[in-house]
């Protein structure tokens, strides 16, 4: 089994994800995407299999956004993953890959609907917020 992480290991959500997809049982394949960017053909396929469109995974915080006017309603889904593809910045955190699916786990809770064993215990992220508490059960 092979679950896939686009990590940056300098936020937060994608370290809680990362986290959770360990304490599943699983070492993924970690792929610090602003060092390694997904080619233009993975990133296209990573928002179609989410169901998303390129303007939903565009991250604004912390990145060239108003810059470079991407918050131009003109603009067109080839256009901004054409910016994305400039500026890896731009494209949102983490996504996962596995057998059971593709998501944006924003927020990192999302990655238990596509790990292959979700029942995964306990599990606090790292600003100590309960996701799933001593019983098992899912705090949303």
């Amino acid at each position: 089994m092979t679950i896939t992480i686009y990590h940056n290991p300098k936020c937060g959500t994608s370290r809680n994800t990362l986290a959770m997809i360990r304490q599943s049982g699983v070492e993924p394949k970690i792929i610090e995407y602003l060092e390694t960017p997904p080619s233009l053909i993975e990133l296209k396929k990573m928002i179609a299999d989410c169901g998303l469109t390129a303007k939903q995974v565009m991250r604004k915080k912390g990145t060239p956004f108003m810059e470079l006017g991407l918050d131009d309603p003109k603009l067109t889904d080839e256009q901004l993953l054409a910016a994305m593809m400039d500026h890896p910045i731009l494209i949102n955190r983490p996504f996962v890959i596995t057998e059971k699916g593709t998501r944006l786990c924003r927020p990192c809770e999302v990655v238990l609907e596509i790990l292959p064993n979700a029942e995964i215990g306990p599990f606090k992220k790292e600003d100590g917020q309960v996701v799933i508490d001593a019983e098992g059960k899912r705090i949303d």
